[in-house]
């Protein structure tokens, strides 16, 4: 223990060791941390909704589960790191995390990923196209053999029919004649 000029030892130093301060600290940084992670998901979000057009309805109820998840989150490091104290500091590094992120990694990577996957996905499509050719072909025959086919059966269908509404009609009226006698 450190010592005062006069010999005794300070109590301020005694009673300090310093480790709340690094509790504090290591708070920070997963407030930082955390802040950069939300925004990470956000982006992955975006890139997901470039690759596939969303409705506007669809687009709101993702960001309620985003931000659902976010708020859970955000609570579940309150509570293991303050005890589910609301720290100010903490909110404020999560501010910053969002802000370095958002301005540094962000907009590259939603430009980039989107871009890359993009090609990906088109030369996968194009990949299937050509893999799904023979199978077209087969459908088209399939279909036109079962227009043909169908076209006979729907015919003989119009004069069954045509048959049994005249039949129904005509006792139809027997039944009326015999309700009226």
């Amino acid at each position: 223990m450190p010592a005062r000029p006069g010999g005794k030892a300070n109590p301020c130093l005694a009673d300090c060791s310093g480790e709340p301060m690094v509790s504090e600290n290591t708070f920070l940084l997963h407030s930082v941390l955390m802040g950069i992670f939300i925004t990470f998901v956000y982006d992955l979000l975006r890139i997901f909704r470039r690759l596939v057009p969303h409705a506007p309805m669809i687009v709101s109820l993702e960001d309620l589960a985003f931000w659902v998840y976010c708020g859970a989150e955000v609570f579940l490091l309150m509570y293991r790191e303050s005890n589910g104290t609301l720290r100010w500091f903490a909110v404020l590094g999560a501010l910053a995390g969002m802000f370095c992120y958002k301005k540094a990694v962000s907009p590259l990577l939603v430009k980039w990923a989107s871009f890359l996957l993009g090609k990906i996905l088109k030369l996968l499509g194009r990949g299937l196209k050509i893999l799904s050719r023979p199978f077209c072909f087969a459908g088209r025959k399939t279909r036109s053999a079962a227009r043909k086919t169908g076209g006979r059966i729907r015919r003989r269908m119009k004069k069954t029919g045509r048959a049994v509404k005249l039949r129904l009609t005509y006792f139809l009226k027997v039944f009326k004649i015999n309700l009226k006698a």
